[in-house]
């Protein structure tokens, strides 16, 4: 947990948009220094600018995190500059749909690079920096919050390649905690399962790399990509609640952050599904509409 945030260093993927922008706005707001990372140039700039007005330090990076290399310079950049970061936010993240057998390798390469490979090199490179830095200060606090979803803790259909990259997410962070309170009392964990909330990355097709551009996507990838349109475009909760509830998580040392904690009955569903050994329930159970009008919408294709 961290019990004082003001001078202390915020590293924040994604953070050009959604979660990431608030939390650095909150951050900003504490006096953080603040480390900005995202891929798109354009919205790195604004935050970037807005930080600096709100007169904390801030280092803007355009940075791929599914690229080992650029995440290891950043890495080295960042300890140059700060010292070891104290909360590390590992949110950058794309979405994508599309029935399971339909995605592309393309299309897992960049999912799964992202929302994978983003966390675990976000993990890798910043958890020996700041457990380095516990053991030298008995004072110093650090806590690191992965980005999953709550599709990271359920398996709804036409969305596996998303659902894949989240669980691993889960399991990643999930062991992360237990690590960690093995070797240090003074850095910890948190992971955050948001789930329809409006952010930007119901439209992350604008971020596919180049080499994708021309690759169309699919009957079943259009039907998801409406879906979540949908979902996300009516959900009440913002951004700016959920970065609430990271900083609040941070400083309490709660590992699980629900932006709607009323979907945890799903999850319920699911594992008395698994310690009954019974076929997965309907998803659509409780809205047996969504479930004929997706039915019938996949199989007119």
């Amino acid at each position: 947990m961290i019990t004082n945030f003001a001078g202390k260093t915020a590293v924040l993927t994604g953070a050009g948009s959604g979660f990431g922008l608030e939390c650095a706005r909150i951050g900003a707001r504490k006096g953080m220094n603040l480390v900005l990372v995202d891929v798109q140039q354009e919205a790195l700039d604004q935050a970037e600018a807005e930080m600096k007005a709100a007169g904390v330090k801030v280092l803007a990076r355009k940075v791929d995190v599914s690229d080992a290399a650029q995440m290891e310079a950043l890495a080295a950049e960042v300890k140059a500059t700060f010292g070891a970061p104290h909360f590390v936010f590992n949110n950058a993240g794309v979405g994508s749909g599309g029935l399971v057998w339909e995605n592309t390798v393309a299309d897992w390469q960049w999912v799964l690079g992202v929302n994978v490979w983003g966390v675990i090199h976000g993990v890798r490179l910043f958890t020996p920096m700041m457990l380095e830095a516990a053991k030298a200060d008995p004072g110093f606090e650090g806590h690191i919050v992965n980005t999953a979803s709550m599709a990271g803790l359920l398996a709804p259909p036409n969305m596996g390649i998303y659902n894949v990259s989240k669980h691993a997410v889960v399991s990643l962070s999930e062991t992360l905690y237990q690590d960690l309170k093995l070797v240090s009392d003074q850095v910890s964990a948190s992971l955050l399962c948001p789930f329809f909330v409006p952010t930007g990355i119901s439209h992350s097709e604008r971020n596919r790399p180049a080499a994708m551009a021309d690759q169309p996507l699919t009957a079943s990838q259009k039907i998801g990509q409406a879906m979540t349109d949908k979902a996300v475009s009516s959900g009440k909760v913002t951004a700016v609640d959920v970065a609430q509830k990271v900083f609040d998580a941070i400083a309490a040392d709660q590992f699980y952050i629900f932006s709607h904690p009323q979907a945890l009955g799903s999850v319920q569903v699911r594992m008395e599904d698994v310690m009954q050994a019974r076929n997965p329930t309907d998803p659509f159970a409780h809205k047996p509409e969504l479930g004929v009008s997706l039915k019938a919408a996949l199989r007119a294709g």
